[in-house]
C-alpha cells in the first residue's frame, strides 16, 4: 500500500518539558517521526513547549511552535495551520490526553482534520481502564478483578468486594502519577483520594494485587493490512509492585519456556488487534504467577512509550521512525530497514546478545521522601547496556550509572539491615542481594523477601562467588582468571578494589595478556545479514582459533566488527544517565556536534549509554558506541578509533571527569584546555584570575572543619552560602542563617564527604542573578545570550525562570556584564562555550561562577535567538574561527523569551516544595511573545500552571518583604481578583488601599488557608516565608497547592512576574506564534530599525 497522497500537512504533538515518568523518549520519538515524514514530503508542523530538545529546532520541523501544550492551544494552530492530519501517538500521556479533549470539542471534525496513527476509538479503548477490560474479556484473556470509582464511596464499595493489599492507578495520568499499594483501609482512603486527584478525568482504577507475579512487555507494531511484528520482548528483574520505569530489565526475556513465551506472543497480536491499533506500535505489559505460570495482561499504551525507545535502542529498529510510516499509509513489507538494507520492517529483529537497563534515581534531591520503589514511578533516568551474556550487560550498566559504583560492592555485614534492604523494595536492592549471599543466605531465601526470580538470583550469585574467588586467590593463575573476569563484565576499577590494586596496573597486566574488548554490531538480525550503519557495543569473547595457512600454525583470535576507517574522525562523550542537573539539555549539545563536524566533513562517533536520547540514535552520527562512559571504556574505543580528537565540553560532567586522565593518557582534547577549565572549577586559581581581572565576587573562605567554617563566616558575615567543593546541580547546597545552622551543616557535610573543603561565600540577599552564555574562538568572543533571573540570587539558576532579553537591567549594566564576560573568556582561552553567572546588588555586579563548558541554558537560548551556539562551538573546536562562519556580534530578539523550571514533587508525598541553592526541577518550558508579561504567562501555562483572570489569590507574606509585594498585590486587585491573606499580611495590604479578607493560619484554628484550598476556594498563592519557624508553618500550604495543581510563588520576583502575566492574560488572549516567525519577524525589525510587535 503507498504513502497516502490526500495528506498534504501533519500536525504533531510533542510531549513537553522531561518530568519523571515522561522523559526524553519522546525527544527521540519526535525527532525521527518529524524527520520521517519530511522525507515523504509532507508539510510538518510541531507543537512542544520544551525548548532542550532536538525536535523543536527551527530546520526539524516546516513550522514549529514552541508553546504550551494545551487544546486551547492546539486548536488555535489547527485554526491557523489547517492541517490535514494529526498524529497523537509520539508525545507520550501529554499528546494523547490533548489530543482526545481536542476531539472532543469537535475541532478535529470541524477543520476536517484527521487522527492517524491510533484513532480516537483505539486510544480510548487502551486508556479507559473499564473499556480495556471488557476488550479483555471478549477476547478471553485475564485481567486482575478491579473496578473503577470515580468517588471514595464508590471505591470503599470496590474494597469490600476484593481483598488486601489493592492496588490504586488514577486513568489517564503517566508514569503511574498518583498511583500506589494499599495494605490497609487506612492506606486505602489517603491513597484513593490521592489518585483522585491525579487523574484528569477524576476516575480510579482499584486493582487486585499481583505483587510478587513476574512482569515482562512486549512491544508491537500492526498495519493497515494487518501485520504483526514483535519488536522487542522485556523481562523485569523486579517483581509486580514495582513501576517498570523503576525496575531493572531485561531484553530479550530470560526465563520464559519457548511455549509460555508464545502464548504471551499470541496474546499480544490478539490485543493489538481487539483494540484497534493499525498503523503504529503499542507496549504491552503481563504479569505472570511463578507458581503456576497463569498470565494477566496489566495494560497496553497505544503509542510510543518509555519502553519503545528501550525496545528501539536494544534491537536498532526505529519504532518511532517506522510508526510515522505506518501512519501515512505504509506497511511493514514496503519499508527497508536501514540497518540492513535488504529486509523489510515486516522482518521481525532478533538480538544474539543481552541487554540490561538500569534506573537513575535521584533521591540525594529528596532527602525526606520515601524510597520505597512502588507503582509510582520516581526514577529520573535510566542507562543501557549490552553484553554477550546477562553477567556482563548488567556490570555494564551498573558502572554506567555514574553513582561511584563500578560492581556489586559491599553495602552491608549487618543481617538485620540486608533483610530489610531485601523484603523492601528500594534502588539498592541488588547489592544488598550481593550481600545476603555473601553472608551465607540461600537462593530460595533470597527468593522469598525479593520475589525476584530464580534466575536472575543464581547469576548474581555466581559474579559475588567469583569475586569471593579472586580475593581468596588473587594470584592463581591470573591471566585466566582476568579474562574470565572481563568475560563477566568486571570493569578494571572494580577488579582492581577486589584485588587491592590500582586500576591502572589491572589495565596494564590485561594488555600484556592480550585481553582486548571486541566491538560487536546491533544489528536486528542475528548476524544473518550485513549492518550498514555501525552501531557497536563492546564484549570480551573467548578466543578460538584459525589455522594460520602460511606457518601451518593454529593461531589464537577474537572477532572485532568494529571495522575502523581512515577517515579523519572526532569522538563526542555524551551525557550519560539523565539526573536533576544534568538533563536533556547536555544531549541536545552532544547532537549539535555530531551535525555540525558531519557538515564540516568529520567522521562523528558518539559514546553514551542513555537510551532515551536522540545522541544514541543509530542516525546521529557516523559512529555509535553504546557504552559506559568510564576512563576504561573510553579509552578501549579510543584506542580502536584513534581519533583525531575528543570533545568533553557539552556533556556536563561525566565527560569533564575524564578530561585530565584521557589528556595523561595521550587523548587530544578539542576546545577549552583542560587546565584553562580547572582554573575556573578551583577555588583558589579562580580567585587568582578575578584578582587578575580585577572583577569582584562575594567574599569567600575554605573550611574543613567547623571551626574553620565559624571563623570564616564571622569574617564575611551572615548569610553565607555553604556547599561541598565539586559539585552538580547545586548539590548539598544550603543558605546559613546562625552559627548554629552552619556547625550543624558542617558536621553532615564533614561526614558525607570528608576529603574535600567546604566552599563558604557571602549570600547576597536580594540580589538579580544573570546567566551568560558566550561562543569564542580562541581570539574573539561573542555573547549568545544575557538571561535575568525571575527569582532572587539563592535559587538554583536550574530551578529560576530566566528571561532573553532582560526584563529589568538598565543598559550600562548589561554593557558591562558583557565586558567582564568577554575578558573572562579570553584570559581562560576558551575555544567554544562558556557560561558565567554573576550577582547584580546595588549596582555592583559579582561573578558567581564561570563555567568554560556548555550550560544547561544552551538549547534555551539557541531557540531564543535562533542562534544554534552549540553547533558553531562545536566547529570552533576542530579549527573554525567566528569571523568564517560571519558570526560577529550578539543576536538580541526584539520579542521576549522565558524558560520556567518543570518540578516533579508530585511523586514524593512529604517532600516541601520550596526552592533553595539545590537543583530540584527535572525539565523546563519556554514562552515566548512580544512582552515579557505574555511570555511569562505562556511559561506558566506551558509549565502545567491554569493561571486565574477571576477567583481568589491566597497571599502571606514575611514582614521584611511586605512593602516589595505590593505593587504586585495592586495588580492582581485591579484584575478583579479576590485578595485573601494571613491576620498580618491583611492588615498590612487593606492599611495600603486593598481590599483583603483575613484567612486563619494553620496554627490558628479552622477553617484555615489549607482547608480553602481543598475546597477549591483559592486559585492561586503567594506565600514568601523567611526563616525555619515561617518555612515549617507553611509547608502544608505548599504541599496542598501541589497536590491540587494551583500556581503558587514563594518569591517577591515571582510573585512580581505572575501579576504582569494575569494582567496581559486579562487584555487579550494569548496567540500562537512559530519560532520562524519570530527570527523572521526580529531581523526584518533590525534591518529596518523598527520595534519588534506581533
Amino acid at each position: 500500500m503507498p504513502k497516502r497522497t490526500d495528506l498534504k500537512s501533519i500536525l504533531i504533538i510533542g510531549s513537553g518539558p522531561i518530568i519523571i515518568g515522561q522523559a526524553c523518549e519522546f525527544d527521540y520519538s519526535g525527532t525521527q517521526a518529524c524527520k520521517a515524514l519530511k522525507e515523504e514530503g509532507y508539510r510538518v508542523i510541531l507543537i512542544n513547549s520544551n525548548p532542550a530538545t532536538i525536535m523543536t529546532d527551527p530546520e526539524l520541523a516546516d513550522v514549529t511552535y514552541i508553546e504550551p501544550i494545551t487544546p486551547y492551544m492546539v486548536e488555535r494552530i489547527i485554526e491557523k495551520e489547517r492541517p490535514d492530519a494529526l498524529l497523537p501517538t509520539l508525545g507520550g500521556q501529554t499528546a494523547l490526553n490533548v489530543s482526545l479533549r481536542v476531539a472532543e470539542d469537535g475541532y478535529l471534525e470541524r477543520f476536517n482534520v484527521e487522527m492517524i496513527g491510533a484513532n480516537v476509538d483505539a486510544i480510548k479503548k487502551a486508556e479507559d481502564r473499564s473499556l480495556f477490560k471488557e476488550a479483555m474479556k471478549k477476547i478471553g484473556l485475564s485481567v486482575p478483578e478491579s473496578g473503577y470509582a470515580r468517588s471514595l464511596s464508590e471505591a470503599l464499595e470496590i474494597a469490600d468486594r476484593l481483598d488486601f493489599p489493592l492496588i490504586i492507578r488514577p486513568s489517564f495520568t503517566l508514569g503511574g502519577t498518583g498511583g500506589n499499594i494499599a495494605y490497609n483501609r487506612i492506606e486505602f482512603e489517603r491513597y484513593v483520594q490521592f489518585g483522585l486527584d491525579a487523574s484528569p478525568y477524576h476516575e480510579v482504577l482499584i486493582e487486585e494485587s499481583v505483587i510478587g507475579w513476574k512482569e515482562f512487555e512486549l512491544e508491537v507494531m500492526r498495519d493497515k493490512k494487518d501485520n504483526v511484528v514483535i519488536i522487542c520482548s522485556i523481562e523485569n528483574l523486579d517483581p509486580m509492585g514495582i513501576h517498570t520505569g523503576d525496575s531493572i530489565t531485561v531484553a530479550p526475556v530470560q526465563t520464559l519456556t519457548d511455549k509460555e513465551y508464545q502464548i504471551m506472543r499470541d496474546a499480544a497480536i490478539k490485543i493489538i488487534r481487539e483494540i484497534g491499533v493499525d498503523t503504529g506500535g503499542s507496549n504491552i505489559q503481563f504479569a505472570v504467577n511463578p507458581q503456576n505460570g497463569k498470565m494477566y495482561v496489566i495494560e497496553m499504551n497505544p503509542r510510543v512509550s518509555r519502553s519503545s525507545a528501550l525496545a528501539s535502542k536494544a534491537t536498532g529498529f526505529p519504532i518511532a521512525k517506522i510508526a510515522a510510516k505506518l501512519a501515512i499509509g505504509y506497511t511493514l513489507d514496503e519499508i527497508p530497514n536501514d540497518i540492513t538494507k535488504k529486509t523489510p520492517a515486516s522482518f521481525e529483529p532478533t538480538i544474539d546478545y543481552v541487554v540490561v537497563k538500569i534506573p537513575r534515581f535521584a533521591f540525594e534531591k529528596f532527602p525526606d521522601a520515601d524510597q520505597t520503589l512502588t507503582t509510582q514511578m520516581k526514577s529520573v533516568g535510566e542507562v543501557m547496556a549490552i553484553g554477550r551474556t546477562f553477567k556482563e550487560a548488567f556490570h555494564k550498566a551498573i558502572r554506567s550509572l555514574e553513582i561511584g559504583e563500578y560492581g556489586l560492592a559491599r553495602k552491608s555485614t549487618d543481617i538485620d539491615e540486608i533483610i530489610k534492604k531485601l523484603r523492601t523494595p528500594n534502588w539498592e536492592r541488588v547489592w544488598y542481594i550481593a550481600d545476603a549471599i555473601r553472608e551465607g543466605m540461600s537462593i530460595d531465601e533470597i527468593y522469598e523477601y525479593t520475589n525476584i526470580d530464580r534466575w536472575f538470583l543464581n547469576n548474581i550469585a555466581e559474579l559475588v562467588e567469583f569475586e569471593e574467588g579472586l580475593r581468596e586467590h588473587p594470584g592463581h593463575d591470573k591471566i585466566s582468571l582476568l579474562r574470565r573476569a572481563k568475560e563477566l563484565g568486571f570493569s578494571d576499577r572494580f577488579l582492581a578494589e577486589i584485588l587491592q590494586s590500582e586500576e591502572k596496573e589491572i589495565r596494564k597486566a590485561r594488555m600484556a595478556s592480550g585481553i582486548f574488548p571486541v566491538y560487536k554490531t546491533v544489528d536486528t538480525c542475528a548476524a544473518e545479514f550485513p549492518a550498514y550503519t555501525p552501531y557497536l557495543y563492546s564484549t570480551y569473547e573467548k578466543p578460538f582459533y584459525v589455522v594460520d595457512e602460511e606457518n601451518h600454525t593454529l593461531r589464537n583470535t577474537t572477532e572485532c566488527e568494529s571495522n575502523p576507517t581512515e577517515r579523519k574522525k572526532v569522538m563526542i562523550l555524551g551525557s550519560g544517565p539523565n539526573r536533576i542537573g544534568q538533563g536533556i539539555e547536555f544531549d541536545y549539545c552532544c547532537v549539535h556536534a555530531a551535525f555540525a563536524l558531519k557538515e564540516e566533513g568529520f567522521e562523528t562517533i558518539m559514546v553514551n549509554c542513555n537510551p532515551e536520547t536522540v545522541s544514541t540514535d543509530y542516525d546521529t552520527s557516523d559512529r555509535l558506541y553504546f557504552e559506559p562512559l568510564t576512563y576504561e571504556d573510553v579509552l578501549s574505543i579510543v584506542e580502536k578509533e584513534k581519533p583525531y580528537g575528543i570533545i568533553v565540553q557539552f556533556g556536563g560532567q561525566t565527560p569533564l571527569k575524564l578530561a585530565v586522565p584521557l589528556a595523561q593518557a595521550g587523548v587530544n582534547i578539542l576546545g577549552t584546555s583542560p587546565d584553562s577549565i580547572d582554573r575556573a572549577e578551583d577555588r583558589k586559581r579562580f580567585d587568582e584570575l578575578l584578582t587578575k581581572l580585577n572583577l569582584k565576587r562575594p567574599e569567600s573562605g575554605t573550611a574543613r572543619t567547623w571551626q574553620e567554617a565559624i571563623n570564616v563566616a564571622k569574617s564575611i558575615g551572615y548569610p553565607v552560602m555553604v556547599r561541598p567543593s565539586y559539585v552538580l546541580g547545586g548539590r548539598a547546597m544550603e543558605i546559613v542563617y546562625d552559627e548554629d545552622s552552619l556547625v550543624a551543616y558542617m558536621k553532615r557535610a564533614l561526614e558525607a564527604s570528608p576529603e574535600h573543603p567546604i566552599l563558604i561565600d557571602r549570600f547576597l540577599e536580594n540580589a538579580i542573578e544573570v546567566d551568560v552564555d558566550a561562543i569564542a574562538d580562541g581570539d574573539d568572543v561573542v555573547i549568545g545570550g544575557i538571561m535575568e533571573h525571575i527569582e532572587e540570587a539563592g535559587i538554583h539558576s536550574g530551578d529560576s525562570a530566566c528571561s532573553i532579553p532582560p526584563y529589568s537591567l538598565s543598559k550600562d549594566i548589561t554593557d558591562e556584564i558583557k565586558r567582564q564576560t568577554i575578558m573572562l573568556a579570553k584570559e581562560l582561552n576558551v575555544i567554544g562555550l562558556m557560561n558565567c553567572q554573576y550577582a547584580i546588588k546595588d549596582g555592583q555586579i559579582y561573578i558567581l561562577e564561570v563555567n568554560p563548558r556548555a550550560s544547561r541554558t544552551i538549547p534555551f537560548v539557541s531557540k531564543a535567538t535562533g542562534r544554534p551556539l552549540a553547533k558553531i562551538a562545536a566547529k570552533l573546536m576542530v579549527g573554525k574561527k567566528l569571523k568564517d562562519l560571519g558570526i560577529r556580534e550578539e543576536i538580541v530578539p526584539g520579542y521576549t523569551s522565558v524558560k520556567e523550571a518543570v518540578f516533579s514533587f508530585i511523586k514524593f508525598p512529604g517532600v516541601d516544595t520550596i526552592l533553595g541553592p539545590e537543583m530540584k526541577s527535572t525539565g523546563e518550558v519556554m514562552g515566548t511573545d512580544c512582552d515579557f508579561g505574555r511570555a511569562f504567562a505562556k511559561s506558566q501555562i506551558g509549565a502545567g500552571y491554569i493561571l486565574p483572570t477571576k477567583g481568589t489569590v491566597f497571599i502571606s507574606v514575611n514582614d521584611e518583604d511586605k512593602p516589595h509585594i505590593l505593587p504586585a498585590i495592586k495588580i492582581l486587585s485591579e484584575c478583579c481578583l479576590n485578595i485573601v491573606a494571613t491576620k498580618g499580611t491583611a492588615r498590612f495590604l487593606n492599611d495600603n488601599g486593598i481590599d483583603a479578607r483575613v484567612v486563619k493560619k494553620m496554627t490558628e484554628g479552622r477553617p484555615n488557608a489549607v482547608d480553602k484550598i481543598k475546597n477549591n476556594e483559592i486559585s492561586m498563592i503567594i506565600n514568601i516565608p523567611k526563616g525555619a519557624k515561617s518555612v515549617k508553618e507553611s509547608y502544608y500550604i505548599r504541599r496542598a497547592a501541589l497536590v491540587y495543581n494551583i500556581p503558587y510563588f514563594t518569591t517577591v520576583a515571582g510573585a512580581k512576574a505572575v501579576a504582569h502575566a494575569i494582567s496581559a492574560l486579562v487584555r487579550e488572549e494569548i496567540h500562537a506564534t512559530p519560532i520562524q516567525e519570530h527570527y523572521m519577524l526580529n531581523r526584518i525589525c533590525n534591518n529596518l530599525g523598527a520595534r519588534y510587535e506581533r
